[in-house]
């Protein structure tokens, strides 16, 4: 069992700093998959949030293929999603991202894909169904989310930089359209020098979904709002 307590970056989505008490890396496993073998570590990370000092637990998977230390290393943070990633609901855009992820990472020979425990931008996995069902009345992503009482966006970065940075990763090629995803990379002080498209094609019935995600959070695109396929 391995354990860091280097300092954190800084909460993005809820602007909140929390500290680092703990990093452990609480298994290392060798991970086949159908794109190419990958070593999969888990990790723990103990906080603190500065406003009622109470103690919060965290973990992510580090899925890492080749010598991460000969040229930056592709990186993906991938936030969990169920009925994406397992059921690959055509709600959502996260299975096929997460596959573009995989596959780039393998071809390229070199990488690490961070997978956070923070489903449905951390609302958890019924308060998201629940947001899915003010969704069929109508009501967009952000909507719905502050209908439940949700921030728009509860999930934070620091475990992902934090472990980068018990790995000693100074320098990435991120793949990724989210800009606070960006933003967390850069305050950590890991360099970013080349940002990769997470674009995938999207389907009709979460062109919606995706829209929002542009217009509403400012994610980054090459292509236009309405591209979908049939």
């Amino acid at each position: 069992m391995k354990t860091s307590t280097r300092g954190s970056a800084p909460s993005i989505a809820k602007e909140i700093r929390l500290s680092l008490i703990e990093l452990k890396q609480i298994a290392q496993v060798k991970f086949p998959t159908r794109w190419t073998d990958f070593h999969l570590l888990a990790f723990e990370g103990t906080y603190t949030s500065p406003y009622n000092k109470e103690k919060c637990v965290q973990t992510a998977l580090a899925l890492i293929a080749g010598n991460l230390y000969r040229d930056a290393p592709v990186v993906r943070i991938h936030s969990q999603c169920a009925t994406g990633d397992v059921f690959h609901s055509l709600r959502c855009d996260c299975h096929d991202q997460l596959h573009l992820a995989l596959r780039t990472i393998a071809e390229l020979g070199t990488g690490i894909l961070l997978y956070e425990h923070q489903e449905g931008r951390g609302i958890g996995l019924m308060e998201k169904l629940k947001a899915y069902e003010l969704q069929d009345q109508g009501f967009d992503t952000i909507e719905a989310n502050l209908r439940l009482g949700h921030a728009i966006d509860h999930r934070d970065y620091q475990l992902p930089v934090d472990i980068l940075c018990s790995l000693n990763i100074r320098r990435v090629r991120l793949m990724t359209n989210n800009p606070e995803k960006i933003r967390a990379v850069t305050l950590s002080g890991i360099h970013i020098v080349e940002r990769l498209n997470a674009e995938v094609p999207i389907d009709p019935r979460c062109a919606d979904y995706v829209a929002t995600k542009r217009e509403k959070l400012g994610h980054l695109s090459t292509q236009p709002t309405a591209s979908v396929i049939n």
